[in-house]
């Protein structure tokens, strides 16, 4: 069965983007989100292997996805990477603080992306 992946991300194209890369380069089963409630709500019902967040989304951040990601505990152990067009003003510090895999800088190459992806989660080994 292929790994499955939530992406939250609030632009369409993105998210089109995104899935079109990870189950063509990957055959990863991408499962989409265009909210952060969306995406909290996805994330407890579909277990998803790993979560790809955008960290700027509307009405709730990513960062503040990302808390309640770990505070509820059908969701704290999923591994989340972060995307982000302010990879550099995301300290290593902060980052271990979030309990993150890694980050994605925005924009990306979509040929790349999975291999990306799956170098921070540690799959392809």
């Amino acid at each position: 069965m292929p790994k499955s992946i939530l992406v939250i991300d609030d632009d369409n194209s993105m998210r089109e983007i995104i899935q079109a890369s990870l189950e063509i380069t990957a055959g990863l089963r991408v499962i989409l989100a265009r909210s952060s409630e969306e995406g909290l709500a996805k994330a407890a019902i579909d277990q998803p292997d790993a979560i790809l967040l955008d960290l700027m989304l509307p009405q709730m951040d990513g960062i503040t996805v990302l808390e309640m990601l770990r505070a509820n505990p059908l969701t704290q152990h999923i591994p989340v990477v972060l995307m982000t067009a302010k990879v550099r003003s995301l300290q290593r510090r902060q980052l271990a603080e979030l309990a993150v895999r890694g980050t994605i800088a925005k924009p990306f190459k979509p040929i790349k992306l999975a291999e990306q992806l799956q170098e921070i989660l540690g799959w392809n080994r």
